[in-house]
This record gives C-alpha cells, structure tokens and sequence, in this order.
C-alpha cells in the first residue's frame, strides 16, 4: 500500500462516516425515529475520524509536509466532506507520490525515527494505532458529549 492509496482509503472512509452520521441526524431530528442511528453513525464516524488523523500525520511526515499542509488535513476532517476535495488537492500538487521512505537520510529526526518504524514494522504499527486509536475513542466516550453552560 502506498502513502496516496493510504491516504486516498483514509479519506474516503470519513467521507462515507460522515454520511452515516448525517442519515442518522435526519433519522432522529427529520423523522423522530429515536437516536440509535446517530449512536452508530457518530459512533463509527468518531473512530474513523481518529484513524483519519493518524494516516493523514503518518503520511504527512513521510512525504515532508509542511506543518500548515497537515494542519489543513486535519481540518479537512472536522468540515463535512471535505477530505476527499482535500486527497484531489495534494494529490493534485504531486504532495503524495512516491512509496514509503524506509531509512534515514540528512533530514532525518524523532519523526522521521519513528516513520521507519513503521513503514519496517507495519502489522505492529496498525496493531498499536488502532489500540490508540480505540483508547482514545474509549476516554472519549467515556467523558460525554460536551455540555453547554446555562
């Protein structure tokens, strides 16, 4: 698999959560048909949304984004939609060719480190990201919707 076909699943995976999320909104809001569908879809949304900003960091230091490019990457999650248009426009920019860098060179930092061991180790690295990934979610759910001062 390469950074773009990664990235590219990535963001298409949160386009398609997005629109569980929504027909679960409508479900509930439109049709007063209870809140089991925003439970699932906000549910599956919120950890594809987490997954999303691991793949989208893991392939911005391989490729050497900037800082703002992968700011806007995660940004392009929080907006409905918007992570497909984003994929288009750095693929767009030639911002996702090439394969997994698999050792250091000059430029080489902690992060830079820690990207080669993942690109050496993948099944352990996918195995650690989605534990993360889920441990987030957990606390996540744990803590509640955000609640609104009166």
């Amino acid at each position: 698999m390469t950074p773009r076909s990664l990235f590219r699943a990535a963001a298409v995976a949160e386009l398609v959560t997005w629109t569980l999320l929504v027909i679960g909104m409508v479900l509930e809001y439109g049709l007063d048909a209870g809140d089991r569908g925003v439970r699932i879809g906000g549910g599956v949304h919120g950890f594809v949304f987490l997954a999303y900003l691991v793949v989208t960091t893991v392939v911005a230091v391989n490729q050497r984004w900037s800082l703002g490019v992968l700011v806007l990457g995660w940004v392009s999650a929080v907006v409905p939609y918007a992570t497909v248009p984003f994929e288009v426009a750095v693929a767009r920019r030639r911002m996702l060719e090439g394969s997994w860098r698999r050792s250091p060179d000059h430029h080489s930092g902690f992060w830079d480190r820690l990207l080669f061991f993942v690109v050496r180790r993948p099944a352990i690295a996918a195995g650690v990201g989605v534990v993360a990934v889920a441990l987030v979610f957990t606390g996540l759910l744990a803590a509640g919707p955000p609640r609104v001062a009166s």
